[in-house]
């Protein structure tokens, strides 16, 4: 896809733990803290960047709601991917945007639909940076997938967060990565533009 020079296009990672699911991340998790640092990154990052995620439906809301409160026309700064698998439960909010890359199902198996969507997800653009916020199994496949895959690029976990985030933190996150702030600084819009914006 043709890209703006001036444009950086950033890596999203981000949902908010389903108390179903495995203890290890609801436990820890913060879900104040997760929805209002989606929403301090995307007010911080939309009116000059692209933001692309993979649509989980607790993050997508909150992408929208900043869209809509920035009222600029910036839909292009928004892409958003979804595997064809799940069509059923997309959120409304899905319809909103402009830029939502369905991808295929493979095999009808859940685990190959979705590492298909986030190789696409990861090889069609170029990422300067990952910001990663809250999240379960998925979000550990997506760090060192994304690792991986652009190793020059900033990584920024937002381990205040809990969860996956904080675990990603402690434990894969290089020492000489490691920032207090991510850890404990709730200021999130100031946060974000001294780590991410002022670096990328």
């Amino acid at each position: 896809m043709a890209t703006d020079d001036k444009i950086k296009t950033i890596f999203l990672s981000a949902s908010i733990p389903l108390p179903e699911r495995d203890t290890r991340y609801i436990e820890t998790a913060d879900i104040i803290a997760i929805r209002d640092a989606v929403v301090a990154f995307a007010t911080t990052v939309l009116p000059h960047h692209r933001i692309v995620w993979g649509g989980h439906p607790s993050i997508t809301p909150l992408i929208y709601y900043v869209l809509e409160k920035l009222n600029l026309n910036i839909h292009n700064h928004v892409i958003l991917y979804q595997s064809k698998l799940f069509a059923k439960n997309f959120p409304e909010d899905n319809n909103k945007f402009s830029n939502v890359i369905l991808t295929d199902i493979v095999e009808n198996d859940r685990d190959k639909s979705l590492l298909h969507m986030r190789e696409r997800m990861l090889s069609e653009f170029e990422f300067s940076a990952a910001v990663f916020i809250g999240g379960m199994e998925g979000i550990e496949i997506e760090y060192k997938m994304f690792k991986e895959k652009y190793p020059q690029a900033l990584l920024l976990p937002i381990a205040s967060s809990g969860a996956a985030t904080r675990i990603i933190y402690e434990n894969f996150l290089p020492e000489e990565m490691k920032n207090e702030r991510f850890l404990k600084d709730y200021g999130y819009m100031s946060l974000f533009q001294k780590y991410l914006m002022d670096k990328i």
